[in-house]
């Protein structure tokens, strides 16, 4: 009995098996960020309030443009990290990092 049918078959196995484990496409460049024009803060009871700047959000298609919105500081210490867009050294893989209050 040959072996020639085993091996074609465990090789086209693999070749199926390696083909389903290619990434996903990578989204096109960020675009730049839009101008936009700051309102005057919301009256919030002597809260502070802070601007988040707007940004892009991939929705898994396209860019979508997410407006700037004031935020309360609330409790929270006086640094404040916007969102930004970061690309992972391992993986290639651009992710959104969501503001935040430094600690």
């Amino acid at each position: 009995m040959s072996r020639a049918p085993l091996l074609a078959g465990l090789f086209t196995a693999a070749a199926l098996a390696l083909a389903g484990c290619s990434a996903a496409p990578e989204p096109p460049p960020v675009p730049a960020a839009r101008t936009e024009t700051i309102p005057l803060p919301p009256i919030a009871g002597g809260v502070p309030q802070i601007w988040e700047p707007g940004h892009w959000d991939w929705n898994g298609q396209s860019y979508d443009w997410i407006a700037g919105q004031w935020i309360a500081r609330g409790n929270h210490s006086t640094t404040f990290m916007p969102g930004f867009w970061s690309k992972n050294p391992n993986t290639g893989a651009w992710s959104w990092q969501p503001a935040h209050w430094a600690s």
